[in-house]
C-alpha cells in the first residue's frame, strides 16, 4: 500500500527536494504540494492525503495553525502530520504536539530518516526528533494549558485500570514490544489495549495519548525515564 504525502513549505526548493526524495521510495507517493498553512489545509481536505509533511513558519497561516485546522476537521481525521522546521526549540515541540501533530522533526534530519519517520506516522505511531526527548516532552507537558484537558476533569476514567496502564507506558516512550516485555503479555494483546485506549479518548494517534497523560496528571515529569 502507497502512504500518500502533502508538502507544505513556502520554499520551493526545499519542496521540490523532499518530493524527489519522498518519490524515489516504492512505498511513498507526493500527492500535492503547498506554499502556506491555508493552502496545506485545502489541499488536505480535496486530496485526503496519509501524511502531511509542514513547515512550521510559512506565510499568512503558519503550519501550527494549520495543523490544529487539520486535526479539528472531522473530515481529516485520518491525516497524519508531521511538522517540520529548522527550529527544534523546546516549545516548538510541545506546541506540535499540542498542535494535533503526530511527529516532530528538524529540517536537517537524514533522508533516510524523513522516509523512515513518514512510514511510522502514517502507521499511528508517534513520532519524535532525537532531541524531542521525552524528559522534555513531559516537563513541558506538565504544564498548564488552555487548550489542554483539567487534570481533575475525569477524562481517563473511560478506561479500565490495564488501560490507564498501557497509556502511561506509552508516554514513557515505550513500544508495543517493550509493553510486552514488561507485563509479560503478548504484543497483539498490548496492541489491542492500547487501541481500545485511542477510542475511548478519541486519541488520533499516541502522540495524542502522550498528551493527554502529561496533561491529566497520569504521568509526571519526575517520573519518566530518560532516553
Amino acid at each position: 500500500m502507497t502512504v500518500r504525502v502533502l508538502l507544505a513549505d513556502d520554499q520551493v526548493l526545499i519542496r521540490s527536494g523532499f518530493a524527489a526524495l519522498i518519490n524515489s521510495a516504492a512505498d511513498l507517493e507526493v500527492v500535492g504540494e503547498a506554499g502556506d498553512g491555508a493552502e496545506a489545509v485545502r489541499q488536505a481536505v480535496a486530496l485526503r492525503p496519509d501524511v502531511v509533511l509542514m513547515d512550521i513558519r510559512m506565510p499568512g497561516v503558519d503550519g501550527l495553525t494549520a495543523a490544529r485546522r487539520m486535526t479539528a476537521a472531522p473530515d481529516l481525521s485520518d491525516v497524519r502530520v508531521i511538522v517540520l522546521t529548522t527550529f527544534e526549540a523546546d516549545e516548538y515541540v510541545v506546541e506540535a504536539l499540542r498542535s494535533g501533530a503526530s511527529g516532530f522533526l528538524g529540517k536537517s534530519v537524514e533522508p533516510d530518516d524523513l522516509l523512515d519517520a513518514i512510514r511510522v506516522v502514517a502507521a499511528g505511531e508517534a513520532l519524535l526528533s532525537p532531541r524531542a526527548t521525552r524528559g522534555l516532552i513531559a516537563r513541558f507537558l506538565a504544564q498548564p494549558s488552555q487548550d489542554g484537558p483539567d487534570p481533575h476533569d475525569g477524562t481517563l476514567d473511560v478506561l479500565t485500570d490495564r488501560e490507564r496502564e498501557m497509556v502511561a507506558l506509552v508516554a514513557q516512550g515505550l513500544g508495543n514490544e517493550d509493553i510486552a516485555a514488561r507485563l509479560h503479555l503478548s504484543p497483539l494483546t498490548v496492541k489491542t489495549h492500547i487501541n481500545r485506549a485511542m477510542s475511548k479518548l478519541r486519541a488520533r494517534d499516541r502522540a495524542q495519548l502522550v498528551v493527554l497523560a502529561y496533561q491529566t496528571g497520569l504521568v509526571r515529569a519526575g517520573g519518566v525515564d530518560q532516553p
